[in-house]
């Protein structure tokens, strides 16, 4: 799944690490356009640093399991009668 509007998003060098990036994406891969987005980014850090990336899909993923996990306990308790409030 794939979120276009985000993928397709211009990245604005409003900080120092941000025109790094931008700078290092734009050098690397030379778009006909000077506009770098999301996409392009994600492209040469997964080509140049992919352990970056895995480390954070995992953590995405561990949240939306635990999240899911919760939700799931949640409807159970609602379902008993035993609702609770989880904080997580």
């Amino acid at each position: 799944m794939k979120n276009p509007d985000l993928l397709k998003e211009v990245i604005p060098t409003e900080s120092e690490l941000k025109e790094i990036i931008v700078n290092f994406v734009g050098n690397t891969i030379q778009p006909e356009e000077e506009e770098i987005t999301v996409e392009q980014i994600i492209e040469v850090f997964a080509e140049q640093f992919p352990e970056f990336l895995l480390a954070v899909a995992e953590e995405n993923w561990i949240n939306g399991y635990t999240h899911a996990l919760n939700d799931v306990k949640y409807a159970q308790d609602s379902k008993n009668g035993t609702e609770e409030i989880h904080k997580e």
